[in-house]
């Protein structure tokens, strides 16, 4: 049997939350993401209109996180310049957002930085010039 045709992408997170008002919060009042739906209290679909999708999800509260067990290392959103990158370096930074590394550019050219989430996730924010 041949494999079938490319997907189109990978266009779909999924995150367990344990503060959901506060990631939903960072999600959209931050990063500029709309709900696309709320079936409930616990699950809520963002996007930033296009073809992506972050879904949360609240995860239980009453146990400590297994750190050791996370595999997701990062989500990344991509930006259209480098120069977006420390504008949106700056931005965060000033709404208080714990911030992982500082802008830099990588050897292949592309320019990113990493903050947290209200959750501890990992993200990017990256311009990588095709």
């Amino acid at each position: 049997m041949s494999r079938p045709a490319k997907t189109i992408g990978m266009r779909h997170v999924a995150l367990f939350v344990r503060d959901m008002e506060a990631c939903e919060h960072f999600y959209t009042e931050l990063m500029g993401m709309e709900v696309e739906w709320r079936p409930d209290h616990q699950n809520v679909y963002l996007s930033n209109g296009g073809s992506d999708n972050l879904a949360l999800h609240q995860a239980a509260t009453d146990h400590e996180r297994d750190e050791a067990g996370q595999r997701l290392d990062h989500i990344g959103f991509f930006v259209n310049d480098a120069s977006e990158v420390d504008d949106w370096f700056q931005f965060l930074s000033a709404h208080g957002v714990k911030m992982r590394t500082e802008p830099r550019t990588h050897r292949d050219g592309a320019r990113s930085f990493y903050c947290y989430d209200p959750d501890g996730t990992h993200v990017q924010i990256i311009h990588h010039p095709p």
